[in-house]
């Protein structure tokens, strides 16, 4: 197996020196170059070509993020892994966006470090678990936030769209809710405008999407 040829960017000269022992007792990882800012993290990478980058988030001049971008536009096939004290799904979203393949909290085991690395270089996303858990929260909270398709429907709307949905024609419907067919027929138009949906099929793949109603009702 070809060594991990590996940067690293650290400001602090002695948490680099224990990072590039730790490094350097995972099997198969080879440290080549060490970098004290982000802007020499930037000038090294495209001098030595680096296949795994392993870069401070806080650093002086060019930051972690802002190396990462960088490296990245000129180094696309290289592997980042961000070293972080931060654990806040923001950075973790930020450091993911301009291209880090692993967010790894610095207070990680050590065991973490070779695990995170061999993640990253198979091609998978590796983020410390407590990172993980902050950034499935967010996503779950945006979503539980976010309106869904038919939350702007009265409740008469939300009812003719079920018995559209379940297959009943206009009549049916008009019978049903003793309403006149042409109601129906303005209440399906509005429904229409407002999901801005142009016929009944699109009405039913929104309303099964919505679980207003099963796919086999």
């Amino acid at each position: 197996m070809e060594p991990i040829r590996t940067l690293l960017a650290d400001d602090h000269a002695l948490v680099r020196a224990g990072l590039r022992t730790l490094l350097e007792g995972i099997e198969g990882v080879n440290v080549i170059a060490e970098a004290g800012s982000g802007d020499e993290a930037i000038r090294l990478a495209a001098e030595h070509r680096p296949d795994l980058v392993v870069l401070d988030i806080a650093m002086p001049g060019a930051s972690g993020l802002d190396a990462a971008a960088e490296i990245r536009a000129t180094l696309p096939e290289a592997r980042i892994l961000i070293l972080s004290m931060h654990a806040t799904s923001d950075f973790v979203e930020r450091a993911l966006r301009v291209g880090a393949s692993g967010y790894l909290l610095k207070d990680a085991a050590a065991v973490e470090l070779e695990l995170a690395i061999r993640a990253v270089m198979a091609g998978e996303t590796y983020l410390s678990p407590r990172v993980s858990k902050q950034v499935v929260d967010g996503y779950v909270r945006q979503a539980d936030a976010a309106p869904g398709p038919l939350d702007g429907l009265t409740p008469r709307q939300r009812q003719i769209l079920q018995l559209i949905a379940s297959g009943q024609s206009t009549k049916q419907i008009a019978y049903e809710l003793g309403l006149s067919v042409k109601t129906v027929e303005t209440h399906r138009a509005q429904l229409m405008g407002r999901l801005g949906i142009r016929d009944v099929p699109g009405l039913v793949r929104l309303a099964i999407r919505a679980g207003l109603v099963l796919p086999d009702s």
